[in-house]
């Protein structure tokens, strides 16, 4: 319960200090192949792959706020704002997938709950690629650590 109140916090302390922004080139940390935002559906995956090992040797949560992106690097945050509704939340790349080839992302059964798509099972979104500063800012704010709570 206590990681669950933290990663809401940690998300809600975001807004006052989010800035989605361009991806800089040249940036070690946030290189991509990938634009700067990207608009196109997103989907969702749960229980079939709850307690699986992700791309990136955690073990998947569905309560978390993770994501699988084919291209993202691994630790990429994104902000995804369901275009249907304009909620938001910001997630963490933990994986490769499989992500649908008709979807840019998939992401966790807690995201999109709160997103408002799990029945619709898809929804249009757009990614926009966190700064790595935001987060660790957002972390001081909420007196947590640096490494995000998974």
């Amino acid at each position: 319960m206590r990681r669950v109140l933290a990663s809401i916090l940690v998300t809600g302390l975001t807004v006052a200090t989010m800035g989605a922004a361009p991806v800089k080139s040249g940036s070690k940390a946030v290189e991509t192949p990938a634009k700067p935002y990207q608009i196109g559906r997103a989907s969702w995956y749960g229980k079939p792959f709850h307690g699986r090992t992700t791309a990136n040797g955690e073990t998947y949560n569905m309560f978390h706020f993770t994501a699988a992106h084919r291209q993202l690097p691994l630790g990429t945050w994104v902000k995804v704002t369901n275009l249907r509704n304009l909620k938001w939340v910001m997630v963490r790349v933990n994986d490769r997938g499989p992500v649908p080839e008709s979807r840019i992302i998939d992401l966790s059964y807690a995201t999109a709950q709160l997103l408002e798509f799990r029945e619709r099972g898809t929804e249009r979104v757009r990614l926009d690629i966190v700064k790595p500063e935001t987060i660790a800012a957002t972390y001081n704010l909420a007196g947590l650590e640096e490494k995000p709570v998974n």
